[in-house]
């Protein structure tokens, strides 16, 4: 099994490579073929319409994730899996043994959709106009239910661990435990047609020189690219850390939008507050009348003043308290609203270091690349492994030298 570069186009035969014999192209075997741009609009339409709808602002908004994900860095569109028993000299195209591989791969493609729910398979070609029969996959992983972005969209890494493959070391990735498993299927295929997987060593006397060599060149290739996918799951990981980010800044936004509002309506409440105010200067309702003709100044306080009076305090006893009750809401949404502004400017921050990383680990990403082709594959494994055993040297002098001076202030103390 190895990783392939996804050419649909070769895989269905709109052109021919060199190695390919057009005249047994009609032996291939397709089990499915739609168009990628309409596999994204039956997966992903729906969630980018919900998406959309919760967006405030426009730039938000996504008008094609096909576009999205192909001019984007943080995922494939598609990823192609290669899968092949035996080579030409013992699984020949034509010859019974080529024939039982055959069947073996066909068994195999069949129940791949089955077993692998969050990679909808949209291209599968069975090759047989080649030197060995092989199966090409092509595949588009996805997620649903996330609580980021897109509640249903692209992504190797956590189609992967939908389906139980939860990573670990840098060994143990999702990528490599979900290649492990389809080798195991596929080699339980080979058992019930009577092929036992062999896992040859780096040792095999048969290939020629030349043949080894090519073969070693492959396996170094594949390793990178097994590296590669590794790198790309990382890189996801801190997207995925900078879309939380974006989302928490987006949040913290449209909390500050909401204080704002709350603010402006106090304010209006406060300028109502004074226009209630001034109307008692003039309303007649709250003037004191000229005593009527013949009443005494005592009927006068009791039956005009006082009431007035006391309606008079009831009206300011209700302001003063409606207007102590808005300024204390307005100083608490004064504070909140610093605190919010203080929360966007931390996670800008944040944001950007998040960029600083991913930027980073890009170039490191390249600079690997770049030094595995000038100096090649086996002398980068040799320098690394020299680097891990000094650097495991360092930490067992450092122990040894730890209880040497533990034993020698244990003595002292004795």
């Amino acid at each position: 099994m190895m990783m392939g570069k996804g050419s649909v186009n070769h895989n269905s035969r709109t052109f021919h490579a060199q190695n390919t014999d057009p005249e047994r192209s009609h032996l291939n075997r397709c089990y499915i073929s739609e168009p990628i741009k309409e596999v994204y609009h039956t997966l992903f339409d729906e969630a980018v319409i919900r998406y959309n709808e919760k967006q405030i602002r426009s730039d938000r908004t996504i008008d094609n994730y096909y576009e999205k994900i192909r001019t984007g860095k943080q995922e494939k569109l598609f990823h192609e899996v290669i899968f092949q028993v035996g080579n030409k000299d013992d699984m020949g195209v034509g010859t019974l043994e080529g024939d039982k591989a055959v069947a073996i791969l066909d068994e195999f493609a069949k129940g791949f959709q089955e077993r692998n729910p969050n990679l909808h398979l949209f291209s599968a070609h069975l090759h047989l106009d080649e030197a060995t029969p092989h199966l090409h996959l092509d595949f588009v992983p996805f997620t649903t239910g996330s609580k980021r972005g897109l509640d249903t969209r692209v992504s190797l890494k956590q189609a992967l661990a939908a389906q139980g493959f939860t990573g670990g070391t840098r060994q143990e990735t999702e990528w490599n435990q979900w290649v492990l498993a389809e080798k195991k299927e596929l080699a339980q295929v080979m058992e019930r047609h009577g092929i036992e997987w062999e896992q040859l060593g780096t040792a095999n006397k048969h290939l020629s020189v030349l043949n080894y060599e090519k073969e070693q060149r492959a396996k170094e290739v594949a390793a990178l690219e097994t590296k590669i996918v590794v790198q790309e799951q990382t890189i996801e990981s801190l997207s995925e850390k900078k879309e939380d980010i974006q989302a928490e800044i987006e949040t913290a936004g449209k909390k500050v939008e909401k204080i704002a509002a709350r603010l402006e309506k106090v304010e209006r409440q406060e300028n109502l507050i004074g226009l209630n105010v001034r109307r008692y200067d003039d309303d007649p309702e709250w003037q004191l009348p000229e005593p009527p003709a013949l009443m005494s100044a005592k009927a006068y306080k009791t039956k005009i003043v006082e009431p007035l009076f006391t309606k008079l305090k009831t009206a300011i006893r209700s302001i003063v308290t409606q207007y102590l009750n808005l300024k204390a809401t307005v100083a608490d949404l004064k504070k909140a609203l610093a605190r919010s502004l203080e929360r966007v400017d931390s996670l800008a921050e944040r944001l950007s270091t998040a960029r600083e990383e991913n930027a980073q680990l890009r170039k490191i990403a390249g600079d690997y690349g770049r030094v595995r082709d000038a100096i090649g594959g086996e002398r980068v494994e040799a320098i690394l492994r020299q680097t891990q055993m000094a650097e495991r040297t360092v930490v067992v002098d450092h122990v040894y030298d730890t209880l040497q001076s533990t034993k020698r202030k244990s003595r002292d103390a004795r």
